[in-house]
Protein backbone atom coordinates (compact mmCIF):
# COMPACT_ATOMS: atom_id res chain seq x y z
CA UNK A 1 0.00 0.00 0.00
CA UNK A 2 1.32 3.41 -0.97
CA UNK A 3 1.87 5.68 2.05
CA UNK A 4 1.22 9.41 1.92
CA UNK A 5 4.48 10.44 3.54
CA UNK A 6 3.47 14.06 4.10
CA UNK A 7 0.20 13.08 5.77
CA UNK A 8 2.00 10.50 7.91
CA UNK A 9 4.61 13.09 8.90
CA UNK A 10 1.89 15.57 9.91
CA UNK A 11 0.10 12.89 11.93
CA UNK A 12 3.35 11.95 13.64
CA UNK A 13 4.34 15.53 14.49
CA UNK A 14 0.83 16.50 15.60
CA UNK A 15 0.82 13.74 18.21
CA UNK A 16 4.31 14.63 19.41
CA UNK A 17 3.33 18.28 19.78
CA UNK A 18 0.00 17.67 21.51
CA UNK A 19 -0.84 14.06 22.38
CA UNK A 20 -3.92 15.12 24.34
CA UNK A 21 -5.68 16.47 21.26
CA UNK A 22 -4.30 14.37 18.43
CA UNK A 23 -4.60 10.63 17.71
CA UNK A 24 -1.59 8.38 18.03
CA UNK A 25 -0.32 7.02 14.68
CA UNK A 26 -1.83 3.55 14.41
CA UNK A 27 1.30 1.90 13.03
CA UNK A 28 3.69 3.11 15.74
CA UNK A 29 3.80 1.64 19.23
CA UNK A 30 2.87 3.71 22.27
CA UNK A 31 6.28 3.16 23.79
CA UNK A 32 8.08 4.43 20.72
CA UNK A 33 5.81 7.47 20.43
CA UNK A 34 6.42 8.26 24.09
CA UNK A 35 10.17 8.12 23.47
CA UNK A 36 9.93 10.48 20.51
CA UNK A 37 7.64 12.79 22.44
CA UNK A 38 9.96 12.97 25.45
CA UNK A 39 13.01 13.51 23.26
CA UNK A 40 11.55 16.47 21.38
CA UNK A 41 9.73 18.04 24.30
CA UNK A 42 12.64 17.69 26.71
CA UNK A 43 14.98 19.37 24.22
CA UNK A 44 12.67 22.36 23.94
CA UNK A 45 12.09 22.44 27.69
CA UNK A 46 15.82 22.33 28.40
CA UNK A 47 16.61 25.08 25.96
CA UNK A 48 13.90 27.39 27.25
CA UNK A 49 14.93 26.67 30.84
CA UNK A 50 18.51 27.73 30.16
CA UNK A 51 17.51 30.89 28.28
CA UNK A 52 14.65 32.03 30.50
CA UNK A 53 15.80 31.08 34.01
CA UNK A 54 13.96 33.88 35.80
CA UNK A 55 10.64 32.98 34.20
CA UNK A 56 11.14 29.37 35.22
CA UNK A 57 12.01 30.44 38.76
CA UNK A 58 8.87 32.54 39.28
CA UNK A 59 6.56 29.76 38.00
CA UNK A 60 5.85 26.52 39.77
CA UNK A 61 6.58 23.24 37.98
CA UNK A 62 3.05 22.84 36.66
CA UNK A 63 2.85 26.41 35.37
CA UNK A 64 6.20 26.05 33.62
CA UNK A 65 5.23 22.72 32.06
CA UNK A 66 1.94 24.17 30.78
CA UNK A 67 3.72 27.21 29.32
CA UNK A 68 6.30 25.09 27.49
CA UNK A 69 3.63 22.65 26.33
CA UNK A 70 1.48 25.51 25.00
CA UNK A 71 4.44 26.88 23.05
CA UNK A 72 5.42 23.42 21.83
CA UNK A 73 1.92 22.59 20.60
CA UNK A 74 0.84 25.96 19.18
CA UNK A 75 3.84 27.72 17.72
CA UNK A 76 5.06 26.68 14.26
CA UNK A 77 8.79 27.38 14.58
CA UNK A 78 10.31 28.69 11.36
CA UNK A 79 13.92 27.91 12.24
CA UNK A 80 15.92 24.68 12.40
CA UNK A 81 18.43 26.26 14.80
CA UNK A 82 18.16 25.82 18.55
CA UNK A 83 19.84 29.21 19.10
CA UNK A 84 16.84 30.91 17.47
CA UNK A 85 14.19 29.17 19.56
CA UNK A 86 14.19 31.92 22.24
CA UNK A 87 13.21 34.45 19.57
CA UNK A 88 10.45 32.10 18.43
CA UNK A 89 9.31 31.93 22.07
CA UNK A 90 9.07 35.74 22.15
CA UNK A 91 6.97 35.70 18.99
CA UNK A 92 4.70 33.11 20.56
CA UNK A 93 4.24 35.19 23.73
CA UNK A 94 3.48 38.29 21.72
CA UNK A 95 1.16 36.83 19.10
CA UNK A 96 -0.21 33.47 20.23
CA UNK A 97 -0.19 33.21 23.99
CA UNK A 98 -3.64 33.66 25.51
CA UNK A 99 -3.76 33.18 29.24
CA UNK A 100 -5.27 35.79 31.54
CA UNK A 101 -3.46 34.21 34.49
CA UNK A 102 -0.04 35.18 33.12
CA UNK A 103 1.94 37.84 34.91
CA UNK A 104 1.47 41.20 33.15
CA UNK A 105 5.23 41.55 32.76
CA UNK A 106 5.80 38.11 31.21
CA UNK A 107 6.56 39.31 27.68
CA UNK A 108 8.87 42.09 28.85
CA UNK A 109 10.72 39.73 31.18
CA UNK A 110 11.13 37.21 28.38
CA UNK A 111 12.54 39.90 26.10
CA UNK A 112 14.94 41.03 28.84
CA UNK A 113 16.21 37.47 29.25
CA UNK A 114 16.43 36.92 25.49
CA UNK A 115 18.61 40.00 25.01
CA UNK A 116 21.52 38.49 26.93
CA UNK A 117 21.64 35.44 24.69
CA UNK A 118 21.10 37.47 21.50
CA UNK A 119 23.95 39.84 22.30
CA UNK A 120 26.28 37.02 23.34
CA UNK A 121 26.04 35.43 19.88
CA UNK A 122 25.80 38.64 17.80
CA UNK A 123 28.37 38.59 15.00
CA UNK A 124 29.31 42.27 15.25
CA UNK A 125 32.79 43.13 16.47
CA UNK A 126 34.15 46.38 17.87
CA UNK A 127 37.58 47.93 18.41
CA UNK A 128 38.52 49.48 21.72
CA UNK A 129 38.62 53.27 21.87
CA UNK A 130 41.96 54.98 22.24
CA UNK A 131 42.75 57.36 25.10
CA UNK A 132 43.25 60.15 22.55
CA UNK A 133 39.74 59.67 21.17
CA UNK A 134 38.16 59.66 24.63
CA UNK A 135 40.07 62.74 25.82
CA UNK A 136 39.11 64.68 22.68
CA UNK A 137 35.61 63.24 22.33
CA UNK A 138 33.83 66.61 22.36
CA UNK A 139 35.39 67.27 18.96
CA UNK A 140 34.78 63.82 17.55
CA UNK A 141 32.16 62.14 15.39
CA UNK A 142 30.59 59.39 17.46
CA UNK A 143 28.30 56.38 17.11
CA UNK A 144 26.60 53.83 19.31
CA UNK A 145 28.26 50.43 19.38
CA UNK A 146 26.26 47.78 17.50
CA UNK A 147 26.74 45.69 20.64
CA UNK A 148 24.97 48.24 22.86
CA UNK A 149 21.19 48.14 22.99
CA UNK A 150 19.17 50.80 24.85
CA UNK A 151 15.92 49.28 26.14
CA UNK A 152 12.86 50.57 27.94
CA UNK A 153 10.35 48.44 29.85
CA UNK A 154 7.14 49.39 31.61
CA UNK A 155 7.97 46.95 34.41
CA UNK A 156 11.29 46.84 36.33
CA UNK A 157 12.22 43.51 34.75
CA UNK A 158 15.74 43.65 36.16
CA UNK A 159 14.30 43.33 39.67
CA UNK A 160 11.77 40.57 39.14
CA UNK A 161 12.22 37.48 41.30
CA UNK A 162 10.04 35.08 43.30
CA UNK A 163 10.04 37.76 46.03
CA UNK A 164 9.09 40.62 43.69
CA UNK A 165 6.20 40.00 41.30
CA UNK A 166 4.53 43.36 40.51
CA UNK A 167 0.99 43.29 39.19
CA UNK A 168 0.90 46.96 38.17
CA UNK A 169 3.56 48.84 36.25
CA UNK A 170 5.07 51.81 38.11
CA UNK A 171 4.57 55.34 36.82
CA UNK A 172 8.14 55.57 35.56
CA UNK A 173 9.47 53.02 33.07
CA UNK A 174 12.81 51.26 33.49
CA UNK A 175 15.56 52.46 31.17
CA UNK A 176 18.28 49.90 30.61
CA UNK A 177 21.40 49.53 28.52
CA UNK A 178 22.63 46.07 27.60
CA UNK A 179 26.05 45.85 25.99
CA UNK A 180 28.82 43.40 25.14
CA UNK A 181 32.31 44.54 25.98
CA UNK A 182 35.68 43.88 24.36
CA UNK A 183 36.04 40.67 26.38
CA UNK A 184 32.66 39.48 24.97
CA UNK A 185 30.97 39.75 28.35
CA UNK A 186 27.36 40.94 28.42
CA UNK A 187 26.48 43.60 30.99
CA UNK A 188 23.27 45.36 32.01
CA UNK A 189 23.11 48.97 33.22
CA UNK A 190 20.13 50.86 34.55
CA UNK A 191 20.25 54.39 33.16
CA UNK A 192 18.50 57.69 33.87
CA UNK A 193 16.12 59.03 31.25
CA UNK A 194 18.64 61.56 29.88
CA UNK A 195 21.21 58.83 29.22
CA UNK A 196 18.60 56.68 27.53
CA UNK A 197 17.58 59.58 25.28
CA UNK A 198 21.21 60.27 24.41
CA UNK A 199 21.65 56.64 23.42
CA UNK A 200 18.45 56.80 21.38
CA UNK A 201 19.73 59.81 19.46
CA UNK A 202 22.94 58.00 18.62
CA UNK A 203 21.01 54.89 17.68
CA UNK A 204 18.90 56.94 15.26
CA UNK A 205 22.01 58.42 13.64
CA UNK A 206 24.78 56.21 12.31
CA UNK A 207 27.31 59.00 12.74
CA UNK A 208 26.90 62.27 14.62
CA UNK A 209 29.20 64.91 15.97
CA UNK A 210 29.43 64.87 19.73
CA UNK A 211 28.59 68.57 19.73
CA UNK A 212 25.39 68.09 17.72
CA UNK A 213 24.32 65.25 20.01
CA UNK A 214 24.81 67.40 23.10
CA UNK A 215 23.02 70.35 21.53
CA UNK A 216 20.02 68.16 20.70
CA UNK A 217 19.86 66.81 24.25
CA UNK A 218 20.03 70.34 25.68
CA UNK A 219 17.35 71.59 23.31
CA UNK A 220 14.97 68.70 24.07
CA UNK A 221 15.42 69.15 27.82
CA UNK A 222 14.28 72.79 27.66
CA UNK A 223 16.51 73.39 30.68
CA UNK A 224 16.91 77.09 31.62
CA UNK A 225 20.67 76.54 31.73
CA UNK A 226 21.49 74.39 28.68
CA UNK A 227 25.21 74.50 29.45
CA UNK A 228 24.48 72.39 32.55
CA UNK A 229 22.87 69.71 30.40
CA UNK A 230 25.71 69.87 27.89
CA UNK A 231 28.33 69.41 30.62
CA UNK A 232 26.42 66.50 32.15
CA UNK A 233 25.91 64.95 28.70
CA UNK A 234 29.59 65.21 27.87
CA UNK A 235 30.50 63.39 31.07
CA UNK A 236 28.00 60.64 30.21
CA UNK A 237 29.45 60.31 26.71
CA UNK A 238 32.99 60.05 28.05
CA UNK A 239 31.97 57.41 30.60
CA UNK A 240 30.26 55.37 27.89
CA UNK A 241 33.22 55.76 25.54
CA UNK A 242 35.50 54.36 28.22
CA UNK A 243 33.28 51.25 28.23
CA UNK A 244 33.37 51.17 24.39
CA UNK A 245 29.62 51.71 24.29
CA UNK A 246 30.12 54.89 22.30
CA UNK A 247 32.68 54.54 19.51
CA UNK A 248 34.46 56.59 16.90
CA UNK A 249 32.17 56.85 13.87
CA UNK A 250 33.73 56.25 10.48
CA UNK A 251 32.03 58.59 8.04
CA UNK A 252 31.73 57.89 4.33
CA UNK A 253 33.50 60.13 1.89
Amino acid sequence: MKVDFKAKQQEFSAYIRDPSNNPQPADVSQQRMNTYRELFFNNIDSFLSSNFPVIKTILNDQQWFELVQDFFSKHPCQTPYFSEIPEEFLEYLQNERQNNADYPFLLELAHYEWVEMALSIAKDEITANTAEFINDISQQTIALSPLAWPLVYQFPVQQISPEFLPEIAPKEPSYLLVYRNIEDEVHFLQTPAITFRLLQILQENKAMSCEDCLQQIAQESAHPEPETIIAAGLKIIKDLAEKNIILYAITEG
